[in-house]
């Protein structure tokens, strides 16, 4: 999966375990909107070095994977979700026209698409979902 958006902040790496770190940023989608989202996503292990090179107010192409997991608790089950970052990349001038190409591709370029999606996702998706 893919989204574009503005970096609105990034945290320290946290070491979970002895084999196992993580650090979490923030991404401004929809800004221009009367309610813009703000996108809580992670990286881990060897990934976290990724966000060094990228400031708050930059405009950046996050592909990520959504995964899920189920926790058994004392008051009963609950549901997590993670959007794990694999890949950031910085916009470079004219960021419209990669996301303009996807949404006409999406759509078969035939009439107008709906508004953009926030998430889109590309043909070559690889993910195990069922739809």
């Amino acid at each position: 999966m893919e989204v574009i958006g503005t970096l609105k902040m990034k945290f320290d790496t946290q070491k979970v375990s002895d084999r196992f770190q993580k650090r979490e940023f923030v991404l401004t989608t929809e800004a221009n909107t009367p309610y813009p989202q703000h996108v809580s996503f992670q990286v881990t292990q060897d990934k976290c070095g990724l966000l060094d090179q990228f400031n708050p107010g930059e405009e950046l192409r996050i592909q990520f994977n959504l995964r899920g997991r189920e926790w058994n608790g004392p008051q009963g089950v609950k549901y997590f979700n993670t959007l794990e970052a694999w890949r950031i990349e910085r916009m470079q001038g004219g960021a419209g026209a990669p996301q303009a190409q996807a949404s006409q591709q999406n759509y078969g370029g035939q009439g107008s698409a709906p508004s953009a999606p926030v998430f889109t996702g590309g043909a070559d998706d690889n993910d195990d979902l069922p739809f």
